[in-house]
């Protein structure tokens, strides 16, 4: 119990004054300065007992105006004064190891390295560096070198001495293997920042590939609707029911690609899964609604066997994403009159789903690397372009959401895909 305590109030004082909205280094920076300043209490109030004890009252003064500089430091830290702790640390205790160092030979002048060492890594400014640099080892010199024939009080004993200068040098080791901590630490977020980004990017480019997507193929199937419009290919008394029917589909175009951008603009930072239960009809018709312009500009029969029944546990827009991509690949490659089916099983904890087309079908070459996101471009039979990313984001989809996804194909028969995601239990 008492050994948890000492933890938690050793983290404490170690993180006080850190705020979570500063800079990684800043923090560090803070921490470092906690580190210093915590052990010089309780060392330096010890010292003053003792010196008092021993009748050498300045020193003991000295010592105990140090304590309660740290104390300070740690008070100064906790009201967000962050650069006057600094000031105030580095200021008093360059004077006061300065002082006894001279006139008590205490081995205090060996606390001005930590003194310097602290000075280069909490400052960034170079000519502040050098001029607390250059004001510190003028001290030590200073104590060093200048011959003393002065005493304020008798000298302290040796070991005293080699007490104080094991203890700055100990001080020093504490400092430098932190600066070392803060380099390696540093340099690994550097590194999860960096693999953040990248997974960023390329989520950002699974979003704009969807949404290229689904506004190129509409919007190309509109521009064939209009270029015959404009060349008077339509008979004058089938102007107004064909512009009616058009007004219509751009209406549902523009309503399917508002939920394509809503769920883009959910993602920008990043794919995220949200899964929830849903019947699986309806989002099927949505999707076959999307793809309507296309299935009349080929003129294919389609056949949905989807039982109303049957309700997935997946993320309803990335389940949409999948079939959206799988229905426009079966209409892509598919030749005018024939058909697609749509169906749908369902077991005691998987749902199947089959989209097959009686296309152009895949050489063996093509459907092995189809899901592998492999750069390749292959044209529909009007000439449809595509570059095949689609298929990658089905696979990870289908992952994501529990699932996985097959193909069979057959050059000049057709393709059968298969999804398999989980179903919506009861209490879910």
């Amino acid at each position: 119990m008492f050994k948890e305590l000492a933890v938690r109030y050793w983290g404490y004082i170690v993180h006080v004054g850190i705020d979570p909205a500063m800079s990684f280094i800043e923090a560090r920076r803070i921490k470092l300065l906690n580190l210093l300043a915590l052990p010089c209490i309780p060392f330096m109030f010890f010292y003053a007992i003792l010196n008092t004890c021993q009748h050498r009252y300045l020193l003991a003064s000295l010592n105990l105006t140090t304590t309660l500089v740290n104390i300070t430091v740690l008070l100064m830290h906790r009201y967000r004064m962050y650069y006057s702790a600094r000031i105030v640390m580095i200021f008093f205790s360059v004077v006061l190891y300065t002082f006894t160092g001279m006139f008590f030979h205490n081995g205090a002048e060996y606390f001005l390295l930590n003194i310097l060492i602290l000075s280069i890594l909490v400052y960034d400014n170079r000519w502040i560096v050098v001029g607390l640099s250059l004001m510190v080892i003028a001290a030590f010199l200073l104590i060093l070198f200048l011959p003393q024939q002065w005493y304020l009080a008798p000298p302290v004993p040796q070991v005293r001495v080699w007490s104080n200068v094991s203890v700055s040098l100990l001080f020093i080791i504490v400092a430098l293997s932190f600066f070392k901590y803060i380099q390696s630490d540093y340099q690994q977020q550097i590194e999860q920042q960096r693999q953040e980004l990248a997974a960023m990017n390329k989520d950002k480019e699974k979003l704009f590939s969807v949404v290229a997507h689904d506004i190129r193929s509409p919007l190309a199937t509109l521009e064939v609707l209009l270029d015959m419009y404009r060349k008077g290919e339509y008979p004058a008394q089938e102007m107004s029911a064909a512009t009616e029917a058009l007004y219509q589909k751009i209406v549902e175009m523009g309503g399917s690609l508002d939920n394509v951008l809503r769920w883009s603009a959910r993602n920008i930072r990043g794919i995220r899964w949200r899964p929830e239960s849903f019947p699986l009809a309806p989002l099927v018709q949505e999707v076959l609604s999307f793809c309507q312009l296309l299935i009349q500009q080929k003129q294919l029969v389609l056949q949905v066997e989807i039982p109303v029944v049957i309700e997935l546990y997946a993320d309803r827009d990335q389940v949409s994403v999948i079939l959206r991509n799988i229905l426009n690949n079966a209409i892509k490659f598919s030749y005018t009159g024939e058909s697609i089916s749509v169906r749908a099983e369902q077991d005691q904890e998987m749902v199947q789903i089959q989209v097959a087309d009686q296309g152009t079908g895949m050489p063996a070459e093509q459907l092995a690397i189809l899901f592998s996101g492999a750069p390749g471009q292959a044209n529909g039979t009007y000439g449809e372009w595509g570059t095949g990313l689609g298929m990658l984001l089905c696979k990870e989809f289908t992952e994501q959401n529990k699932g996985h996804i097959t193909a069979a194909s057959t050059v000049g028969k057709g393709t059968l895909f298969t999804v398999t995601l989980p179903v919506a239990e009861e209490d879910e």
